[in-house]
């Protein structure tokens, strides 16, 4: 698994031009309380095994200090509930098995980091952060891991601390990594009291059927790029009160309010549109591909908290003939092109069904992006409907 590490392994100091950061310590967290037996090995389930070779991104959170006394308990209470919330997410802990394309869950722990930054305050970092942030990006290392999760809390000289996460995805979709973060972010801050925390259930491949004749998920197309000077890329910075004023220029009354997710997804869609159409010289029809949890539409509804990969993708279109004058479309046009499409595309979807409906919308998307002619937008982003 890749790391995020603000140093490779084994350069105790590294200076940029404007920061020096040190790696303190690495060490393996384990679940508080050990695994019982008939829960040690999770088999994975088939939709899991199709991200076998994927991380979920980095996920960036970003703290401010209290200072003195309260950074040192900060750093106990940080590793104690982070064990306590293992103990309910046992699975990132354990170790993944090719052979049997399952989790030991032998409680060997997650990697857990940490790491100083001297001569820079968190501040400073966020409010430069468009050049700040790809340093960091720059100097992660590639090399392979065995721990499911890591995890890295880099500390700032004002007690700000910056905690990064990623995550196998094999054992986690969007759902279960942002019920996994809020679960550790409320035992930090609460305690794992009775009550506080829900248990989260793995273990679906009952819902799942075994063989060698399941439907088969296409592959992905190559890139219409040839030669890497023709690739570029762009790192958006959106901060709230510009999101919160695109929210508010977007909003349809006959609406629910649009997500932040749905409301930066429509910006980047239509700037693309404009990019395409003064390449072109005319709009072309376009495809938004975006992931969609399939827990609310699973019936019989399965448990709570059911974690796992219970996914799969839809394409919002948007047709030329939508556009009377050529015109680029307004934001609520296309946040509602997004809805429509998570919401109509996939109905109500038996237990029995689950796999082969993952596959077959995944599959329709692809067939879509690979036999027309259309602008095709991949949008990464898991709406999970969890807010951290």
């Amino acid at each position: 698994m890749d790391r995020f590490l603000v140093a490779r392994r084994g350069e105790d100091n590294l200076k940029t031009a404007t920061m020096e950061v040190q790696m303190v310590t690495t060490k393996l967290i384990k679940p508080a309380s050990p695994t019982p037996s008939h829960l040690r090995t999770l088999k994975l389930s088939p939709l899991d095994r199709q991200f076998s070779f994927m991380v979920k991104p980095c996920a960036l959170y970003y703290y401010p200090g209290g200072g003195g006394d309260q950074d040192v308990e900060r750093r106990k209470r940080l590793e104690t509930s982070l064990s306590e919330t293992l103990t309910r997410y046992y699975p990132l802990a354990g170790r993944y098995t090719k052979e049997t394309h399952s989790i030991d869950c032998n409680d060997e722990g997650v990697e857990y980091l940490e790491a100083k930054v001297e001569g820079l305050q968190l501040s400073q970092l966020l409010s430069r952060r468009d050049e700040m942030i790809p340093q960091l990006d720059h100097l992660s290392g590639g090399e392979s891991s065995t721990p499911l999760a890591s995890i890295q809390v880099t500390w700032f000289d004002c007690g700000g601390i910056v905690i990064a996460v990623r995550i196998h995805h094999m054992v986690v979709d969007g759902f279960t990594a942002a019920s996994f973060f809020n679960a550790w972010a409320t035992a930090s801050r609460e305690g794992v009291e009775e009550g506080k925390l829900d248990s989260p259930i793995f273990g679906l491949t009952s819902f799942f059927p075994e063989g060698n004749n399941l439907p088969k998920q296409k592959p992905m197309p190559p890139p219409k790029i040839f030669g890497m000077d023709k690739l570029a890329t762009r790192r958006l910075v959106l901060d709230e009160a510009k999101i919160l004023s695109l929210k508010a220029k977007a909003r349809d009354h006959d609406r629910r309010e649009p997500s932040k997710v749905e409301v930066v997804t429509a910006l980047i869609w239509r700037a693309l549109m404009g990019v395409s159409q003064a390449k072109h010289g005319r709009l072309r029809t376009s495809l938004a591909s975006h992931t969609v949890n399939l827990r609310p539409k699973i019936v019989p509804p399965l448990p709570p908290l059911c974690c796992g990969n219970l996914l799969t993708r839809v394409a919002a279109r948007f047709t030329v003939e939508d556009s009377f004058d050529m015109a680029l479309p307004d934001l609520k046009d296309l946040i509602g092109l997004l809805r429509d499409a998570a919401k109509h595309s996939i109905g109500e979807v038996p237990r029995q069904d689950l796999y082969s409906t993952a596959i077959k919308y995944r599959n329709e998307v692809l067939s879509k992006i690979c036999g027309n002619d259309y602008l095709a937008i991949w949008i990464p982003i898991e709406q999970s409907n969890q807010p951290i």
